[in-house]
């Protein structure tokens, strides 16, 4: 997943950069509400941690916009407040969930795990397509021949191809799934990673579509 993290304590944004990245996500993170407009007018992502409280306002006013704007990125607040009203006020702009201050990393990543399944349709927990079983909670992947491991860019490659089996996904897309702002793109790193997933889950499974990129067979 790309994830934005919205969050103005600099220790808490760097270890949510660092627990989420271990998880298998790719993450940006602000700190106040100028930046976060900024990055949801200029990238894509599956989903933001939005903080409540911000230097220049509340991040309530970044998901209400959002939402007027149409944007169904799924958001999941952050808060240190015990107030009901404020998660109710929330919830009824278009918050898709909320986790309070402090919170365990597992548990937050479990959460962004649901509100993204939701937003895509899913109920199971699990993705398959073409013999392929992905468990995005533990990134392994599975056929009939046992379970593989794999990085968290090979994850993260293997899930934007079987979030929509069948689908081109271009290498832009996919160096999208692989870097933050701050990361170098590595100029043949999609290259790479379709190699050594083809050797672990089986070369027919992942086709390429010259000049267009890489799809996932639907069967």
């Amino acid at each position: 997943m790309r994830l934005l993290v919205v969050e103005d304590d600099p220790v808490l944004a760097d270890g949510l950069k660092v627990g989420l990245g271990l998880a298998g996500s790719t993450v940006d993170a602000v700190a106040n509400l100028a930046d976060a407009r900024l990055a949801v007018r200029t990238a894509e992502f599956d989903a933001i941690v939005l903080d409540m409280m911000l230097p220049d306002g509340s991040g309530l006013d970044l998901l209400s916009e959002m939402r007027q704007h149409g944007s169904a990125t799924p958001v999941v607040m952050l808060t240190a407040l015990d107030e009901t009203a404020d998660r109710i006020r929330g919830l009824d702009i278009g918050a898709d969930d909320y986790i309070g201050k402090p919170f365990d990393l597992d548990e937050l990543a479990a959460r962004l795990r649901a509100v993204t399944r939701r937003r895509n349709g899913r109920s199971d927990t699990l993705l398959a397509a073409a013999g392929i079983r992905l468990d995005p909670a533990t990134m392994i992947a599975s056929t009939e021949t046992g379970e593989f491991p794999l990085s968290r860019r090979e994850f993260a490659v293997l899930l934007a191809l079987m979030e929509r089996p069948g689908v081109i996904r271009s290498r832009g897309e996919l160096e999208d799934r692989l870097y933050g702002w701050q990361e170098d793109v590595e100029s043949n790193a999609v290259e790479v990673h379709i190699h050594n997933l083809r050797a672990k889950i089986g070369r027919e499974t992942i086709e390429t579509v010259r000049g267009l990129g890489y799809r996932m067979k639907a069967s």
